[in-house]
């Protein structure tokens, strides 16, 4: 996709954690990289329990502390993301196998569909769920989907 834009959306089970944390990450990288402009970034959730919320307030806590600011709102996967974005990256194998299941309901998917910690250069391929943990999970979550937004930045730029 030369020249053109490229698309990724971010998704774990609720969308209110992991997801946009990486989303609100790799929206801050492409910032500060110059390259927002060429890219469509968004996250979502498989199931539909948080849709309209906004992130864990410990995922928005632990953003601020980075300086990183996100106004998303929860939503869960649809049909047309499928066809819509280029890169599907989730965060466990749980949320693989779901999408996966999704998509083979979608006539003519575009999506590559892939563990967001397949990028990290730690080969931590799980990014664990934080929601019935503690801020340090949070900073965890944080950490991990910085090391893999980056080198899928870097893998796709």
């Amino acid at each position: 996709m030369a020249g053109g834009q490229r698309s990724v959306v971010f998704v774990c089970l609720g969308n209110i954690c992991r997801s946009p944390i990486a989303e609100a990450i790799f929206r801050k990288l492409a910032t500060d990289q110059g390259v927002i402009n060429k890219w469509m970034i968004d996250s979502a959730g498989v199931i539909d329990i948080n849709v309209g919320k906004s992130p864990d307030s410990r995922a928005l806590s632990c953003l601020r502390q980075q300086g990183i600011e996100t106004t998303h709102k929860a939503r869960q996967v649809t049909k047309n993301d499928f066809v819509t974005f280029d890169f599907m990256l989730c965060m466990d194998e749980s949320n693989l196998r779901d999408l996966k299941a999704m998509a083979r309901k979608v006539k003519n998917p575009k999506s590559s569909i892939q563990l967001l910690g397949s990028y990290d250069p730690q080969k931590k391929r799980i990014i664990q769920d934080p929601y019935y943990g503690n801020e340090a999970d949070f900073e965890e979550v944080y950490q991990q989907c910085l090391r893999c937004c980056t080198a899928f930045l870097e893998a796709t730029t």
